[in-house]
């Protein structure tokens, strides 16, 4: 917030006088000592004076929220969400219909929480309305105003309190709040699959996370939101072996939630709406092609390697490894190869076999598996040369036999 490219924004809104602030997460982060993601400025402006000024100055405006009062600034590789100062209209629990105001309180009130709505002036004045500071000393997430009411605004600040309070909550949450997630949370199936997956998997990154997934159990929250998540013992499991043998794919956080199978994980990645590649490999952790344990020898091991690649193989073995309680000691073998290895293609591909005279149709297919097995079964050593010869081989034993007269 105190780069040339955020004094340059700030000074093309403020420069006949207006106000303008940093506002919300970034200056919660900033107090707390952390590195924002993004950075939010409010202003009294309207957003086609904002856009007029930051256009007149050399600076690029994209309209990513008009309708809301939002465009971003684009300035020097950096960017600034800068929002006109809004009241609620009207709320249905999923969007807000909201006019502009000039009223900077008014404005704080609308927000979900106390240390959210505080805002910082260039200079370094900080506004703290509703002591945010205070909460956020005391470990604590504390809704504005009434919890039901802000939860009834947008039924999103369920899965928000947990997130925050798995990121800067300590010890137990406010009862009220808690209570008030509880009653409301059966209108979380109003929420789109998107909103939900954002936040889940925000909550699964924190180191809080086991604790408040068992929160978010309780309040029925996950009943209503992806069901079948609940093994929470499993996630404990994985978070310890993680703690010393160093962290795993963030699907394989939901995955240890979840029953083994193609059903469940199937049913969550619709109900999260992944994306594809992030549903084809939470598909893979729950229903992996190749069996992975702690157990597997030397042989079965490369082979699930070079069958899955490093990355799921390693999860895999952790989330295999938190179900059976191997210890992490167990596993370091076998996570140091994999730390090591890299797949290494066949060498050959359908159209050596053409070339070497194999009829098209499904024989390519099958000699192409038998030989990729021989590969396999010698360690994936042989070289290109190698898998030739060897086809050659065979083509000579084909032809061979093919040439002897049929036995009676």
């Amino acid at each position: 917030m105190s780069g040339t490219a955020a004094r340059r924004v700030m000074q093309s809104l403020m420069r006949t006088g207006q106000e303008a602030r940093f506002i919300g997460g970034c200056v919660r982060d900033a107090f707390l000592g952390i590195q924002a993601a993004d950075i939010d400025i409010a202003t009294p402006l309207v957003p086609e004076e904002v856009t007029r000024r930051l256009r007149q100055d050399g600076i690029r405006v994209i309209p990513t929220g008009i309708e809301h009062g939002t465009v971003t600034a684009l300035t020097e590789g950096s960017s600034f969400e800068i929002t006109t100062l809004r009241r609620d209209v009207e709320t249905d629990g999923r969007r807000a219909v909201v006019s502009f105001t000039d009223d900077w309180l008014e404005d704080a009130s609308r927000r979900d929480f106390t240390f959210n709505a505080m805002s910082l002036t260039p200079e370094g004045e900080l506004y703290d309305p509703f002591d945010g500071v205070r909460d956020l000393k005391a470990g604590r997430v504390r809704f504005i105003g009434q919890a039901r009411e802000r939860i009834a605004e947008d039924v999103l600040r369920i899965l928000r309190f947990f997130r925050f309070h798995a990121r800067f909550g300590q010890g137990r949450p406010d009862p009220g709040a808690l209570a008030a997630c509880a009653t409301l949370a059966p209108l979380l199936p109003s929420l789109s699959g998107e909103r939900v997956q954002q936040e889940v998997m925000r909550i699964l990154a924190q180191d809080r996370m086991v604790e408040v997934w068992r929160l978010m159990i309780d309040c029925g929250v996950v009943a209503q939101t992806l069901p079948h998540a609940t093994n929470v013992t499993r996630l404990a499991a994985l978070d310890r072996l993680e703690w010393l043998v160093g962290e795993a794919h963030p699907m394989a956080h939901l995955a240890a939630l979840l029953p083994s199978g193609l059903s469940a994980a199937a049913d969550t990645a619709e109900r999260m709406r992944l994306s594809n590649t992030n549903r084809d490999y939470l598909l893979s952790l729950c229903a992996p092609p190749v069996d992975v344990h702690p157990d597997l020898t030397v042989t079965s091991r490369r082979h699930a390697l070079q069958k899955l690649g490093p990355e799921t193989y390693r999860d895999l073995l952790l989330l295999a490894a938190a179900t059976r309680g191997t210890p992490a000691v167990e596993l370091l073998e076998a996570l140091a190869e994999a730390a090591t290895w890299v797949v290494v293609p066949f060498p050959l591909k359908g159209r050596d076999l053409l070339e070497m005279g194999v009829p098209p149709g499904p024989e390519v297919g099958v000699m192409l598996a038998s030989l990729e097995g021989w590969w396999a079964a010698r360690d994936y050593r042989p070289t290109r040369e190698d898998c030739l010869t060897e086809l050659s081989r065979r083509m000579a034993d084909r032809q061979r036999d093919q040439a002897s007269p049929a036995k009676s």
